[in-house]
Parts: structure tokens; sequence; C-alpha cells
């Protein structure tokens, strides 16, 4: 297969950042990202074009082939729902191949009501009420027709709530039967030929603002498999794609929606080595994928982290060994990541140290390559670091002593760090 120049939009969502971390090692594919409005995309993407206009700006269409020729790119991954639906209808229009399924395809998917009307005798929908007098028992969940996850969704418990609820909705609304028991995301993927390769039930076993931040793998469940065979059919999905059910009272599985797309929390496949994003990718460009799962049971917890901005040009790293590339008797990866990021980027290293035995030895003995180092100064007995080194201009330094810290920014001016800041100074743009 030829390399192939991927564009993610917008690449600072929820999808977008999953796209980043299942594709930017995939050794064919040159990755960029693009966003109409600052977002995290700019802390992870290396390359990376903002500013666009939103999809529905005047000149979107212009602008954003304007950057697909600039770029070169041949593929577009969209990563968000209304992205998807806007730059699937005009598909026609855009200088570069969209990964998605059909137009008829997204389209029904972006609607509860089109979704539940092309599955209709499926045996799998929950009941739904055409209008506030058809209902027949409370609660009842009320959902915006047009959407996705349970945004904007509420439960109401009785007549007066449910008018209520109608009456502060934006948009057509969904009344559906109320699904007390577990929730669970299926991840799916359909190849080009139509087969549905690949099924992966998952709990939402912890969820904030509608995400899921706690999933874990299910054991195979032949009714939601049956499930998906007929919704991948009935739909004509394509690559990957998922699907939401709820338990009934009687713990029947019932549909809440599905959606063409890479789901948020789907890297919990590629721990079973199954990365959902790259087959999809493989299979928009014409090739036979094989899918094979590593094991049986995964569990993925997510949460926010940090990437850090800093006004700080460096050319040399001053870092000490004990207490801070040693921490507590065991290697601070962390540190470690950063060094190798300096090496990479050609910054020169010196380990300074007042370590006691040798420390080449040492280094050797925890598996790590004293070449690593572009010098190791030793500091003996009775002498200060900062009478020891003759830093460039452009040094920083990395040292748990605070004292030590001090007195190498008295002398050089160079800024320095403790090892609970290394953080702050990797670059995450991949």
């Amino acid at each position: 297969m030829k390399e192939i120049r991927l564009l993610v939009f917008p690449c600072g969502s929820e999808i977008g950042l999953e796209l980043h971390r299942a594709l930017k090692d995939a050794r064919l594919i040159t990755l960029f990202g693009a966003s109409s409005v600052p977002d995290h995309g700019e802390a992870v993407y290396k390359n990376y074009a903002g500013g666009l206009p939103t999809v529905h700006a005047p000149g979107f269409i212009e602008a954003f082939n304007a950057v697909l020729d600039r770029l070169g790119v041949d593929l577009i991954y969209p990563a968000l729902d209304s992205v998807q639906a806007f730059l699937s209808a005009h598909r026609e229009s855009l200088h570069a191949n969209l990964i998605a399924p059909s137009d008829e395809t997204v389209q029904i998917c972006r609607s509860k009501e089109k979704t539940y009307a092309a599955l209709d005798g499926c045996g799998f929908l929950p009941k739904v009420y055409a209008s506030p007098a058809a209902v027949e028992a409370y609660p009842v969940f009320v959902k915006p027709a047009v959407g996705q996850g349970s945004a904007g969704a509420k439960r109401a418990d009785s007549p007066g709530l449910l008018a209520a609820a109608l009456t502060e909705a934006e948009g057509a609304q969904v009344i559906a039967e109320y699904l007390p028991g577990a929730e669970y995301t299926v991840d799916c993927f359909t190849d080009r030929h139509g087969a549905l390769r690949y099924v992966l039930k998952r709990t939402r076993a912890r969820v904030k603002s509608g995400i899921s931040v706690r999933s874990e793998a299910c054991p195979p469940d032949e009714t939601v498999n049956a499930m998906a065979e007929t919704i991948s059919r009935r739909l004509g999905m394509r690559g990957a794609w998922f699907f939401q059910i709820k338990e009934n009272a009687a713990g029947k599985p019932v549909l809440l929606e599905c959606a063409p797309r890479v789901a948020g929390a789907m890297g919990l496949n590629r721990a079973l080595g199954v990365d959902l994003p790259l087959l999809t990718v493989y299979d928009a460009m014409e090739t036979d994928v094989a899918v094979a799962p590593q094991l049986g049971f995964a569990a993925v917890d997510r949460a926010l982290y940090n990437a850090f901005t800093l006004d700080l040009d460096y050319d040399e790293v001053y870092v000490d060994y004990d207490d801070t590339l040693i921490v507590k008797g065991r290697l601070n990866l962390t540190l470690l990541r950063f060094l190798y990021q300096c090496a990479e980027k050609g910054v020169k290293i010196i380990l300074l140290t007042r370590h006691i035995g040798d420390v080449t030895a040492d280094l050797q003995a925890r598996r790590v390559y004293p070449g690593l180092f572009d010098e190791i100064v030793t500091v003996p007995e009775g002498k200060q670091k900062a009478d020891c080194i003759f830093p460039s201009p452009r040094a920083v330094a990395i040292d748990d002593s605070f004292a030590e810290r001090q007195r190498l920014t008295a002398a050089f001016g160079m800024p320095a760090f403790g090892p609970e800041s290394v953080e702050a100074l990797i670059d995450f743009k991949e």
C-alpha cells in the first residue's frame, strides 16, 4: 500500500484525539490535524492547521480544499458527528476522499427517527411514542431526534414533567420507553465487502458528561452479535462504527443509537490488538485486512492529562542523578522520556552528579545507555555544581535540590526545574 497523507478534522475532539493515538505510529501514514477553533489537537498534532471556518460558515469548502491541496491530503477522517454529516453531504466537492460509509448511511445514523425507521421490525428497538398522549406508562425518556450520546436527553416521570421537557427542548424530540438496565457500547468493523469482521461489547462503567471514562470488555454475546449483523447489513456500515444499547426491565438489550464513526473510548480495542481506525484507513484504500484479537479481557480508564506550552528555548540540559533520574530506587520514566526527546532534537545532555560510585556501571545495570549523555560530570567533594560546568547561554537544569537549583540560576541565569516539573517540558506533538 502506498504512503497516505491523512487529515483528521476537527482534530481536538475526543474522537480526533483517539484517532491521533491510533494512527500516529502507523508506518505508511503521515498524519495531519485541522480545527476551526483552538483545541487540544494543537498540543498533540505535530502537523497542525488551525483557523479554518466552521463547516456551516460561508466559504468553508473553499478554505478546506485549500488546506487539502496545500498539505497534499489523500484521505479525510471526520472526527465529529455534525462534521461527518456535512462533509458526507458535500463529498463530491472535496479535494480528497472521505473516510465514511455512503451519505445515505451517514444521514440515517445522524437521526434517531431515521435510524429506527430503517431498522423497523428488527425486534430490538425501544418503544417510541408518537405524542405525549400516546404514552402508556411512566417514566419515559426524551432525547433529541438529531444528536449524539446522551446530550440533551431527559427522564420524565409524569405527564407534567414530559410537557416541561418538550417545551424546554430545542428541535424535534423522540419520546421513548425508559430503559432501567445496564448500558453498553458495541464497537464494530465492517469491511468494504459488507462483511462484519469484528464486534466487541464493552461496559460504560463510569460516565462523565456523557463520555465513557471507564470501560471494560465483555465476553462474546450472541444476541448483541446478531444485532450488529442486522445493523451493519440494513444500514450499509463500513469501517469502524459503534452502537449503544441499554437493557430493559426484562434484561433484553435495546438499541439507543448507532454511529458510523470511531467512539472516544474505542482505544480499548487496541489493547486487545485491534486498531479499528487503522483497519478503517486500510479498508478505505481498498486493502483487505485481517482482524485477530489477542486477549479476551481489557479495561480502559480515562482522565484529563496535561500538555504544557512554555516560552523556553534551550540547547543544553544539565540533569542530576540521585533523587532526580533515580527516585526511590527506580528510574524516573517521565524524565527519561524527556531526555530521549532532547536526544532526538539534538539537545546536548550532561549528567551532573555527586553520585558516589561508578555512575556508568550503575546506568548500565539499570539498562540505561550511558551514551545518552554527551558528558558525565562528577562533582568532587567540597565543590559546588556551578564550579564544575561551563553552560551555554541557553542551558537548563533539572535537579531535585532547591538549593542546587538556586545556585545554578544565580551563577548562570539558567532556568532550573525539579523532577516534578519535567512533565511541563515534554513535547506531545507527533
